[in-house]
């Protein structure tokens, strides 16, 4: 079969730094589901595992944790799906990625794919869709429903592709008055139009921006991207007793500034439940049916920012140095073999 893959960790300028490759055809183990892939889209932990982690002894390494696709087989103890069944999810880090054209997954991850969209689009969803809905009502414990509570929710690097879907199940899910941050025009006229109430520039001290919004200070933080510069500003924005979720690595973080204000600190790691087969790991399966479910009845779209064509080695490299140049808006998906 075909798939993109790597032998060594170099830059995305590199011709060899993502290769067309033949790999043999996958087999489904008792509670996978071997899936036809027909579209993926391409996110910044893609990136990351790329410059990051060499592979083990000279194999290839695929990549790719966004896939949407057709089951075509079914192993032992599957009761989930069955073939023919359309299916999107965003896989685990502890297993080959997507970028092939048939993939295995544990069926406890994957959901049904929206009745209402192609293979493209929904492919911009799963990783972005299960990151943020965890973030937002798991680590965040935001209730769902529209009674105001007087909640509200700054979202740092909201036109990216997990802030793109956190927007959304922000502003159509919740009571949260919701504010995005995005630097340039063509970015937050992108999160305005998905539902946030406020939007303002990161480029700028955030919580004067705020201020200048006329947001004093907010309950929640979903800090996205670049945490460790935003520190100081998301405290100070922060209201006493608030909470701060994140999604990115950095290097370094000072938690004792949260102490003052008592802050709680929360991570959110969508590969945690499949990394270690944790006992409510069949809860991604239920929140992307859900997800599906929004999506069908209007009540979410989807997030594609970018359709960058057929599945190859050329295409995916030049999605990988969008997103590396930090100006990507949505998501990239790529469709085809």
């Amino acid at each position: 079969m075909k798939a993109i893959a790597y032998y060594a960790s170099l830059p995305i300028s590199n011709p060899d730094a993502l290769q067309d490759i033949e790999l043999p055809e996958p087999v489904a183990g008792p509670r996978d589901l071997l899936v036809e892939v027909k579209a993926i889209s391409v996110n910044p932990v893609d990136t990351k595992v790329r410059q990051n982690v060499a592979p083990e002894n000279g194999a290839a390494k695929v990549l790719g944790w966004d896939v949407a696709g057709v089951v075509k087989a079914v192993g032992s103890e599957v009761t989930l799906f069955k073939a023919g069944d359309k299916v999107f999810y965003a896989g685990s880090l502890v297993r080959p990625g997507g970028n092939s054209e048939l993939h295995t997954v544990d069926e406890r991850i994957v959901g049904h794919m929206p009745k209402s969209l192609g293979f493209a689009d929904a492919a911009a969803l799963p990783l972005t869709a299960i990151t943020a809905w965890e973030l937002l009502f798991e680590r965040l414990q935001v209730r769902e429903g529209k009674q105001d509570e007087g909640q509200s929710l700054l979202i740092v690097g909201a036109a990216g592709g997990v802030g793109s879907i956190l927007t959304q199940l922000a502003s159509q899910l919740t009571a949260l008055k919701v504010i995005g941050t995005a630097s340039r025009p063509e970015t937050q006229a992108w999160t305005k139009a998905l539902g946030a109430d406020l939007v303002i520039d990161h480029s700028q001290p955030l919580s004067e921006a705020l201020k200048a919004a006329g947001q004093a200070q907010v309950t929640h933080v979903a800090s996205l991207t670049q945490t460790d510069l935003h520190l100081d500003q998301l405290v100070e924005a922060l209201q006493p007793q608030g909470k701060l979720a994140l999604i990115d690595d950095p290097k370094a973080l000072d938690v004792s500034k949260l102490k003052r204000k008592s802050l709680s600190l929360h991570w959110e790691f969508m590969y945690t439940r499949s990394m270690f087969e944790t006992p409510d790991m069949i809860e991604q399966h239920n929140l992307l049916n859900r997800v599906a479910e929004l999506i069908d009845a209007g009540t979410l779209k989807t997030t594609v920012g970018e359709h960058f064509g057929v599945i190859n080695a050329a295409n995916v490299r030049r999605a990988h140095a969008l997103l590396e140049s930090g100006k990507a808006k949505g998501k990239i998906v790529l469709e085809g073999f």
